[in-house]
């Protein structure tokens, strides 16, 4: 039953961010940087398997990850891209919808993270970075689960997976299918009132308007060899959330108001990989197309109401290819990639700009050369360009190169040490094109491509012996040049307007890792600063200025015996100063978790998790709420 878990299950297995399978008896799964992948107050999303991840910085708004802002290194929500199997999510509407992926974290493995020339080499339209997903091997197998919580919290997931007998054309047929959906009434007080005029709810325990109904669909089939895996997939998923404040509060308003999002999206398409020679060379292609209908809504005071509909479309062929490789690790290999991408909106309210549909072709090419210098030492040199363009403006090339020094000597700390220069470049959103330059929202048609120039150097360190410590120290540089940023003037009332600023960010990021018998630990460390060219009349940033100047994270897996399990999540941050954000700017974020997976009855499992054990109330975005302390109890089972 390899491969497949339910999400109780997924999150008491996982341990560190590798590749690698981890074998048991039953299941197999790959690890996570993180202790619990699931939320308390709501079934798993590729979200809320990021929350504490020590390299990511993901700015929830509500429930379950209801809207979550997914950063890196210091860049805003439009600067990070998705991907899953060499294929774009791409949010054209607006980046706070890049991380609305409607797929089950059961059929994917664990994301890789990438950053600097990683994500140059490997990622569009994102100048901080990327996140990356591959399918799973489908395996015989079914699991389902489900939970009860507060605030009439119920939750509830389904997994099958069906591998037929039969060969077609010599390769294995297999299917699987996943559901899930959760509801709640929200974190509301014993006798919640809200008057018409939008007057705040007195009791601070309690926040207003924060119920949540999602559900998710999926279905896969799958073609495998052993050389090749073709994956045809349909994914949907309709989250209808309110969240006080959630995008359009002004500090100036002491009003606490509803602000109602209800969000389909949908993934459809297929991805196919083929290796090539015995060597590890490969070729990849597919196609997909995607659409996210939303209708956002302020129903107190101003009665505000936009509908959105966005499509994108577009296929990718990436793959390498090995030369001059010969038995002493001398070789030269070629990375490539190209992609076409096409997007359009019809909206109420982004009516404003130039263009509603533009069309992008990209192309990519990179040249790796390896130099053995001894019998377990290398350097690898890597020059490169990738080419953007699209039809309604024009072109831009980028640059990429590094070089690296590698070492497959076990009886030394020292395995890799790497230098990087590379540069990204992104178009701005619709919401940024086409919203009213004097509209809530204050939009601007003439922003144009910004450009990140990123230098990295990072090293990895292992200890000699088997089962010690992993750590992996990284400094760099980020200039961004014309990123977008949404900022707030007190002379502008209520209005919030988009502009291009210039930045730069120089940040120290630390990962150490180290497992023992009956204990897994991983430990994050990241610190940033940024110097902008904000004008003086701008009173706060919302996104590009919050960001963390220091950001602790600590993942605790304890093995107690008897089926038992502890885990435990830890965050501790110190964030900038920024004049729009209210209470603490240095919270401290718990999240634990029993796992017993009882005897006697195989398959069986009973967890109970508390988020945020300490019920600090931070504002993750600058005048949102944050989400209170939540808690839920749940029973999977899988054969």
């Amino acid at each position: 039953m390899a491969g497949v878990c339910t999400p109780t299950l997924y999150a008491a297995l996982a341990e560190t961010q590798e590749t690698a399978i981890v074998a048991l008896p039953t299941v197999s799964v790959t690890a996570s940087r993180v202790a619990n992948i699931e939320p308390a107050d709501a079934f798993a999303t590729l979200v809320t398997a990021l929350r504490f991840d020590p390299l990511v910085d993901a700015q929830v708004r509500g429930a379950g990850g209801a809207q979550a802002d997914i950063c890196l290194r210091g860049g805003v929500f439009e600067n990070t891209g998705f991907s899953i199997g060499g294929l774009a999510f791409y949010a054209a509407q607006t980046g706070h919808y890049a991380a609305e992926l409607p797929v089950a974290p059961a059929m994917l493995g664990i994301p890789e993270t990438r950053l600097g020339a990683a994500a140059a080499r490997t990622g569009w339209n994102a100048t901080a970075g990327n996140i990356a997903y591959e399918w799973l091997p489908i395996a015989d197998g079914a699991s389902t689960s489900a939970g009860l919580g507060g605030h009439n919290l119920f939750t509830a997931e389904a997994h099958a997976g069906a591998v037929s007998k039969e060969k077609f054309f010599a390769r294995t047929i297999a299917l699987d299918i996943a559901v899930a959906q959760s509801s709640s009434d929200g974190y509301f007080g014993a006798q919640q009132r809200i008057a018409a005029d939008g007057t705040p709810y007195p009791d601070g325990a309690s926040v207003p308007f924060s119920d949540h109904a999602f559900q998710r669909y999926n279905v896969r089939l799958q073609l495998r060899d052993a050389t090749s895996q073709t994956d045809i997939f349909a994914t949907h998923q309709r989250k209808n959330f309110a969240w006080p404040n959630l995008y359009a509060k002004a500090r100036p308003s002491p009003l606490w108001r509803e602000e109602r999002e209800d969000v389909e999206t949908s993934f459809h398409g297929f991805s196919h990989r083929q290796e090539t020679n015995t060597t590890g060379d490969w070729v990849r292609a597919g196609v997909f197309f995607s659409e996210i209908k939303d209708r956002y809504t302020i129903p107190v005071i101003t009665g505000y109401s936009a509908q959105h509909k966005t499509r994108v479309s577009g296929g990718a062929l990436d793959g390498r290819q090995t030369f001059f490789a010969n038995a002493a690790g001398r070789r030269t290999e070629l990375h490539y990639r190209f992609g076409i991408v096409a997007d359009n909106i019809e909206s109420t309210a982004l009516i404003y700009g130039r263009y509603s549909s533009r069309t992008h072709f990209y192309a990519g090419i990179y040249a790796d050369q390896t130099l053995p210098i001894s019998e377990k030492n290398a350097f690898t040199v890597t020059a490169g360009l990738f080419y953007d363009d699209f039809n309604r403006g024009s072109g831009t090339v980028s640059p990429l190169a590094g070089v690296a020094w590698h070492s497959a000597a076990t009886d030394s700390w020292l395995r890799r040490v790497k230098l990087d220069y590379s540069e990204t470049t992104q178009l701005p959103s619709y919401t940024v094109l086409n919203s009213a330059p004097n509209g809530l929202f204050g939009g601007n048609p003439d922003l144009g491509r910004s450009r990140s120039h990123n230098v990295e150097l990072g090293v990895d360190l292992a200890t000699p012996t088997a089962g010690g410590w992993r750590l992996s120290p990284t400094v760099f540089f980020r200039r961004d040049d014309a990123l977008v940023d949404w900022v707030f003037a007190y002379a502008s009332g209520e209005r919030r307007s988009a502009r291009a600023v210039d930045i730069d960010t120089l940040g120290v990021e630390l990962v150490a890792r180290r497992s023992w018998k009956h204990i897994d630990l991983t430990l994050g460390y990241a610190w940033m600063h940024r110097n902008d060219n904000y004008t003086s009349e701008v009173t706060g940033s919302f996104y590009a200025m919050n960001f963390a100047s220091h950001r602790l994270t600590a993942a605790t897996v304890i093995r107690l015996g008897f089926g038992l399990e502890a885990r435990c999540d830890n965050e501790f941050r110190i964030q900038e100063k920024n004049a729009l954000r209210g209470g603490t700017n240095k919270p401290f974020f718990t999240t634990i978790s029993i796992v017993w997976r009882v005897p006697h009855f195989t398959g069986l499992s009973i967890s109970a998790q508390v988020d945020n054990l300490w019920d600090v109330r931070y504002e993750e975005v600058p005048l949102v709420p944050g989400t209170p302390r939540s808690w839920s109890i749940r029973a999977s089972y899988q054969w």
